[in-house]
């Protein structure tokens, strides 16, 4: 499956952060070559969506150059309001006669003129109980954006050979790493800058895809707001605690009723998935992510069910003498993504 495949670089364009990470990858391991991060330009990417193509662009390019990439294709990803991912049921059918179906379908789900949209489908196969129906997760990409994220990558001198869906990407990262040691339903978060990825796995295969508009920018905001101060100073106050600072008591109310909402966002997304699915409870869940570098968010989360930290290294290698201990701890909440696209490879489905 892996022999002959071109090696890609993996690419996540988040609203504060661009990661890059190649890797080696062989049916029995797959190994860290190298990965980069820089800065996303300001207002150059929004709820998914590229923005600013041209800084984007020269971002990445930086990128490449800084990593010392020779690889030429890449793999990328849509969120947000790029992309929707809808679990439906329909009759069952023969799979090859889903993609006439599932058009129609996209009609009923999808706010966008299906001739405006993508689309793909999964089957899910441990959820299909049922004689009479199947259920699939609809993917629904928004081509503008789509085609947006692919001319940027171009941009930096890169041929976009792979555009996922972020969720996706992260369960791939999760699937390398933790393999069968997940049992039952769980629950993948990845805690960004405006966004949370929301992802339900189960026995190998996602189940359930969302995006929730809460990140580290809510903390952001909800700090200007509440003491009264610019954004760039709730921006410093947010770091300074996501880096163990102590917070003044104003500030830590604040950021413990932020880390509430969060809370009530994902508890919702919880009893969605399993009051429409009629599914199984959510056993455990997987935390990473920027945002969830928040002190005591973790602990929060762990009030609706069993969480911890989600570590996309434990099933990537990497040379000690190339990556020190203390840059893949500085990396480890913001690469599972990245990782997850750079395990990709061309040809996959």
């Amino acid at each position: 499956m892996f022999f002959g495949k071109k090696k890609i670089i993996g690419l996540d364009i988040g609203t504060s952060t661009i990661k890059l990470a190649e890797l080696d990858v062989s049916k029995r391991s797959a190994t860290l070559v190298s990965f980069g991060m820089l800065e996303t330009p300001p207002n150059s990417v929004s709820g998914g969506e590229v923005i600013d193509s041209g800084a984007i662009g020269a971002t990445i390019g930086q990128l490449v150059e800084d990593v010392n990439s020779k690889r030429k294709l890449a793999a990328t990803s849509l969120w947000g309001t790029s992309v929707i991912v809808k679990r439906i049921s329909i009759p069952r059918m023969e799979e090859s006669l889903i993609a006439e179906q599932i058009r129609w379908e996209a009609e009923q789900y999808i706010p966008y003129d299906v001739n405006e949209v993508n689309l793909a489908f999964q089957v899910l196969k441990q959820a299909n109980k049922s004689p009479e129906t199947m259920d699939i997760l609809l993917v629904a990409a928004v081509q503008e954006k789509a085609f947006k994220s692919a001319e940027t990558i171009e941009l930096a001198g890169l041929k976009c050979a792979i555009l996922d869906v972020a969720g996706f990407a992260l369960a791939n990262c999760f699937f390398r790493s933790y393999g069968d040691r997940a049992t039952g339903n769980a629950l993948l978060l990845n805690v960004g800058a405006t966004t949370t990825n929301f992802v339900v796995v189960s026995k190998g295969e996602v189940v359930f895809c969302r995006d929730i508009p809460v990140g580290g920018s809510t903390y952001t905001s909800e700090l200007q707001k509440g003491m009264g101060i610019n954004s760039e100073e709730a921006e410093v106050m947010k770091m300074s605690v996501a880096s163990g600072q102590p917070a003044p008591d104003e500030a830590a109310a604040i950021i413990q009723s932020v880390h509430d909402i969060v809370a009530d966002e994902i508890s919702g997304s919880v009893d969605f998935f399993v009051n429409t699915s009629d599914a199984d409870q959510i056993k455990q869940c997987f935390v990473t992510g920027g945002g969830s570098k928040m002190p005591g968010l973790l602990t929060r989360l762990s009030n609706i069910m069993n969480c911890e930290k989600f570590d996309p290294f434990l099933g990537i290698n990497y040379s000690k003498k190339v990556f020190s201990a203390s840059y893949i701890d500085q990396i480890r909440d913001f690469s599972a993504v990245a990782i997850g696209l750079g395990l990709r490879g061309v040809g996959d489905s």
